[in-house]
């Protein structure tokens, strides 16, 4: 290592920031993941749910495992990168193969090729994703820069997020003659399968090579051992941290809830709103300005409130007015789909929601680059990439788990394949908003009392990281 110090170059930010397209890319895509195996292909809403549910077996396993390999792999290409570029021909195959199935197969073959093809996708994304979020973590020790570095990583994501979804909805799948909503359409879906996985070869590849500069002032490592014993021992130290375990609860709970949204929310939108894409496309643009706010937001928040209150406050506020008219159109205190206040009540809470409900991704961040910090201090070891795993391994849970519990609701509501609007009771209509609505807000509350438990501060943060500088400079005296 040349030397580390607290200053990131803004080029150096965006290089970084480019590997966020990877997340963007792919939850722009599974806004339609279920509604085409479900609706358009046939699979039945429950073995969609176990697809899931087996992906998210596997990333239980892998995102660790991924994460402790890139923390001590030794080459002249550094720990992180070469794991970041060999994930992006398995992440672009799983992409394509996911999307573009043979035709007129069976549920049975679909049902498997779903599997296989989700299973390659989320390989693909910790091989890539879990050392990109350890390299964020390592570009500096400042516990407010690495809110701006990692928040502009947010930021970027999910920017990009919103108007690749947008391009979704409304070049992808249009509403055309026979398809009131462009998702029931198949023809879309091969187009947008070559589109994203060209798409993330280039964006992975510029994060690749745009960060190539920064390995040498990674975190020294040579003087770590690497054996299985040592590295079960972070494992086992990380779970024994109270910040550590705060934080994979509260955002593993929180991102389901997100995946809920994210599967459920296309139905409700659908049948429930009576939505066409095109309309479907303005709730991601009334997202945008809160992304704009979202980061000089949080470091204002942060500063006098510090990062746990921060997290909990942006997350109730935001998340009760996303649900908001879900949970009123229970109770019908909300307008008719043929009103015209309908719009402008359901993207309204949303714009106001998106304000401030961003921040927490971005502060989240932020505490696992601290976390990282005090493992250091307790242990001795680096350990980002299996830290960093928690987020990858959440952010997949959003279409994993999320899409188990969704895909297990619509089937207890008995939502229909192939619906139309006449197969729906209200039963199963007040069944969506509910996932969408008070199960979301049940949701988020669970997960903030997780959060609650986290107990890393700036004054603790900043005494560790000084014990941290002297042991360091010491350590290099010595060799």
């Amino acid at each position: 290592m040349t030397g580390r110090d607290d200053r990131v170059t803004p080029g150096t930010r965006i290089a970084f920031s480019t590997g966020a397209l990877e997340e963007a890319a792919i939850g722009a895509a599974s806004i339609a993941t279920m509604v085409f195996y479900n609706q358009v292909l046939g699979v039945s809403a429950y073995l969609c749910g176990i697809v899931f549910l087996v992906a998210s077996i596997v990333d239980a396993v892998t995102d660790p495992l991924v994460g402790s390999l890139s923390d001590n792999f030794r080459s002249r290409w550094g720990r992180r990168h070469p794991f970041m570029l060999a994930a992006i021909l398995p992440l672009a195959l799983g992409f394509y193969l996911l999307y573009a199935p043979p035709g007129g197969m069976s549920e049975p073959f679909y049902f498997w090729w779903l599997l296989g093809t989700m299973v390659l996708l989320r390989v693909g994304k910790t091989f890539f994703a879990v050392p990109h979020d350890a390299l964020g973590a390592e570009l500096t020790d400042d516990y407010h820069e690495r809110t701006a570095i990692l928040g502009l990583n947010a930021v970027v994501g999910m920017i990009a997020g919103v108007l690749l979804a947008v391009f979704v909805f409304i070049v992808l799948f249009p509403t055309t003659e026979g398809y009131e909503n462009g998702l029931l359409n198949p023809n879309g879906y091969p187009a947008m399968a070559i589109i994203g996985a060209a798409f993330l070869c280039v964006a992975l590849l510029a994060c690749v090579a745009g960060t190539r500069d920064q390995i040498p002032r990674l975190h020294d490592v040579e003087r770590q051992r690497i054996r299985l014993r040592d590295n079960l021992g972070d494992l086992a130290s990380l779970l024994r941290t109270r910040s550590y375990v705060s934080i994979f609860m509260a955002w593993l709970v929180m991102l389901v809830s997100f995946g809920i949204l994210g599967v459920v929310g296309t139905y409700t939108f659908i049948w429930g709103f009576d939505l066409s894409t095109e309309e479907m496309s303005i709730q991601r643009f009334v997202m945008i300005p809160g992304m704009f706010a979202a980061l000089p937001l949080a470091a204002w928040l942060t500063r006098r409130l510090d990062k746990k209150r921060t997290v909990i406050l942006s997350s109730l506020v935001g998340a009760t007015l996303v649900g908001l008219p879900h949970a009123l159109r229970m109770i019908d205190f909300f307008p008719a789909n043929d009103s015209m206040w309908l719009l402008p009540g359901l993207f309204g809470s949303l714009f106001v929601g998106f304000l401030i409900l961003p921040v927490s991704t971005i502060v989240f961040d932020s505490q696992l680059a601290d976390v990282a910090d005090e493992h250091e201090y307790r242990t001795g070891r680096r350990a980002e990439g299996m830290i960093f795993s928690v987020r990858t391994f959440a952010f997949k849970a959003t279409g994993g788990l999320g899409g188990l519990i969704g895909g297990f609701g619509l089937e207890i509501i008995g939502f229909p394949e192939n619906a139309t609007k006449d197969m729906l009771t209200p039963e199963m209509l007040n069944g969506l908003f509910f996932m969408t609505g008070p199960l979301y807000w049940i949701i988020v509350v669970a997960g903030m009392a997780f959060m609650a438990m986290y107990n890393l501060d700036e004054r603790r943060h900043g005494g560790m990281m000084e014990e941290l500088k002297a042991r360091r400079a010491a350590a290099a005296g010595v060799s």
